[in-house]
């Protein structure tokens, strides 16, 4: 895995509590990812091409909520069925 995977750019903190919390968040994020990586078998770049353009919308029309989920292609998927479900 690479920056160029995540589109990083420097960041510059001046103070101890903004240095700590943005270290937090991008060790949370390296971990997540190497767990995806480890899950699925498939490298971070392919899991992001691949599941970046997904989104769901939800839209309420007069108390009436619609819900628009995308269209899977088959590499999604297997990526997907290789997650453990989501808590709710």
């Amino acid at each position: 895995m690479a920056k160029s995977d995540l589109r990083a750019r420097p960041v510059f903190h001046h103070d101890r509590d903004a240095i700590e919390a943005h270290l937090t968040v991008v060790f949370a994020a390296l971990a997540d990812a190497c767990e995806l990586q480890a899950v699925t078998g498939v490298s971070l770049r392919e899991l992001v091409q691949t599941l970046r353009p997904l989104r769901t919308v939800m839209i309420d029309i007069n108390g009436h909520t619609i819900t628009a989920k995308p269209q899977l292609s088959q590499n999604a998927e297997q990526i997907l069925a290789k997650l453990p479900p989501i808590a709710e």
